[in-house]
């Protein structure tokens, strides 16, 4: 029986109107991503990787293409629907953490299932034992301004867990982590690939882009080139 992809994309496109111009910022991409995949999307900026991650995270609709989520058909959906199956489908882990200032790690951590309807005891159950699997037992009540940058970005991996996703889809999550720092969250990365999750990661770091077992590079819209990581970078710590 053939394996079906968890995302398959089909000539997706997205063009922006911008004024009496035409930008095109992703032209024809095909690709599928399987389940347990950890895949890299590399290019350069105006490469149409930043558009790419927009349309998998159902953050915005192609003008055209098809693309197919957990066996949907999510292209042509409104934004009520999108939001929906970002909420259920999708955990998001940002380069600038996203997290809301005045709450908790716990909190921040608990909010997806707040918008899922679960009911507040499981939901504070669920986002303490996220805290815990990511080295953050003893940080819970501690607001973002009181954590590190690796303990904040931490704390958004746990968020992005706490839904138990399809997908982690991480966007620079180390653009603002220093290289020590950065090696530690490559390596929780790794330990979540290892559980079984699906990540995508964006970046334009070769040597973060390296972690990664699937390698797609993006250039003026395009997919370049679509390749397996042949020498997937060790996690020795940066002296």
């Amino acid at each position: 029986m053939e394996k079906k992809p968890l995302i398959s994309i089909e000539n997706l496109r997205k063009t922006y109107i911008m004024g009496d111009n035409e930008v095109k910022a992703l032209q024809s991409a095909s690709l599928n991503i399987y389940k347990n995949e950890y895949v890299a999307l590399m290019g350069p900026s105006g490469s149409g990787k930043s558009t790419l991650m927009n349309l998998l995270g159902c953050l915005d609709s192609p003008t055209s293409g098809v693309y197919s989520l957990n066996g949907n058909n999510v292209a042509n959906m409104v934004d009520e629907e999108l939001a929906i199956v970002r909420n259920k489908e999708i955990g998001f882990v940002f380069q600038t953490f996203n997290l809301l200032p005045r709450l908790s790690a716990l909190e921040n951590v608990a909010l997806p299932l707040v918008y899922a309807g679960v009911p507040i005891k499981a939901r504070l159950n669920r986002a303490k034992d996220m805290l815990a699997a990511v080295g953050l037992k003893d940080r819970m009540d501690h607001k973002p301004n009181e954590l590190s940058g690796g303990q904040r970005q931490r704390v958004a991996v746990a968020r992005a867990l706490v839904n138990n996703p399809s997908i982690i889809l991480a966007d620079e999550p180390t653009g603002n982590l220093d290289s020590k720092t950065s090696y530690e969250i490559m390596q929780l990365f790794e330990e979540i690939h290892k559980l079984g999750n699906t990540i995508i990661l964006v970046t334009h770091e070769p040597d973060i882009a390296a972690h990664a077992h699937r390698i797609v590079k993006l250039k003026d819209g395009y997919i370049e080139s679509d390749e397996i990581n042949q020498s997937i970078q060790s996690f020795s710590m940066p002296v």
